[in-house]
């Protein structure tokens, strides 16, 4: 199916252009004369290049970058068909079997996020990543497959898919899972889904990775996410090493149904968002009221470094994307460190029109 006809049928699936969003995500738009054009990149590519030659890079390090590049190349290609398409990417363990909750629970929660259009990204293994294929089927499901000596091979309905990219690195996957989605679940597993989730919540804590919903999924009447809360709020909340708005940042349930509707709201009214020069620009699907806005400006003024939330049009640096033009944006000195109010000034966009649909890039709500 075409992306015409999938913004047809699936209106809710089409996202911003992944090929636009800075990354990582707290550096300013740069469009025309501003910042640098591709040929000024691939000319600091290539001294950098020349100067490995002049430092003696080892053999193994050499090694080590040309198959970064490499398979960052790739991964790149096999995504940019698919850039306008909204994806869920799914952690959690590969020996997690068929019959049991967990396994169920990512086959019901691809179906779903299948059925609004979404595509289901996983680790391309056994467990909740086939499980998650499994609900998506293979048309809407992308996998990130890791090369291991043991366990892990592709599953069933992504072997041979052209939307497969296996990888030797854990460091080039992990920036993929995250670089090209619209939202995080994590179902139980072991030390890499442990990691990989950790990862998530640090890039959104630090401002690396622009905002999405991250919902952290148990087994019906599970205890695995309940307990990692439990010793967040314990130990790291209570320790001072977290703030109370991080625990914005992340939502645990046992619940598919939650599950769904936390990954969907969160794109009600917010689209999308892109730093222009110090300024903080959300893009939304409908304006909001002059009162909705005061009201904003009331709750969320301890986030911003100087002025107000401004509603305005488009600005001229955000050019690049023109299908977005006429969306209203909400303009703020946000300070960047305060991401978990971040989270929670999105909802509260979101709230707004709790009857809306969910944003796209034409926004029919």
């Amino acid at each position: 199916m075409s992306d015409m006809d999938y913004l047809k049928k699936f209106p809710e699936s089409q996202g911003e252009d992944t090929k636009e969003r800075p990354q990582p995500a707290d550096e300013p738009a740069e469009t025309g004369t501003i910042g640098l054009g591709h040929a000024d990149l691939l000319d600091m590519m290539q001294r950098t290049i020349s100067q490995l030659v002049k430092d003696g890079t080892t053999r193994g390090d050499l090694k080590i970058l040309s198959r970064t590049l490499r398979e960052l190349r790739y991964a790149f290609k096999v995504f940019q068909p698919f850039r306008r398409q909204r994806k869920v990417t799914l952690f959690g363990s590969a020996r997690t079997q068929p019959d049991q909750p967990a396994y169920q629970q990512a086959v019901e929660f691809g179906r779903a996020m299948a059925g609004h259009g979404w595509m289901v990204i996983t680790g391309a293994g056994g467990g909740i990543m086939e499980a998650g294929h499994v609900g998506a089927g293979r048309a809407l499901s992308m996998g990130l497959n890791i090369m291991l000596p043991f366990e892990q091979s592709a599953n069933p309905v992504i072997e041979g898919d052209p939307k497969l990219v296996t990888m030797k690195y854990f460091f080039t996957r992990k920036l993929m899972f995250v670089k090209e989605c619209s939202a995080v679940v994590c179902l139980p597993g072991g030390f890499g889904t442990l990691d990989e989730t950790a990862e998530v919540l640090t890039l959104l804590q630090t401002g690396k990775q622009t905002m999405l919903p991250v919902v952290l999924l148990d087994e019906p009447g599970g205890d695995y996410w309940k307990y990692f809360g439990e010793f967040i709020d314990r130990s790291l909340l209570r320790g001072g090493m977290i703030s109370e708005d991080d625990r914005a940042l992340y939502r645990i349930t046992d619940s598919v149904a939650v599950a769904i509707e936390e990954t969907m709201r969160f794109y009600r009214v917010y689209h999308s968002m892109r730093y222009v020069g110090e300024y903080l620009v959300l893009r939304i699907c409908h304006a909001i009221s002059d009162d909705e806005l005061a009201n904003l400006n009331e709750r969320f003024a301890n986030i911003l470094v100087s002025g107000k939330i401004e509603q305005l049009a488009a600005l001229e640096e955000e050019s690049n994307e023109p299908e977005l033009n006429h969306l209203p944006r909400l303009r703020l000195h946000f300070d960047r460190k305060q991401l978990g109010r971040l989270r929670q000034l999105i909802d509260a966009v979101n709230d707004t029109c709790p009857t809306c649909s969910v944003s796209s890039t034409t926004c029919p709500n």
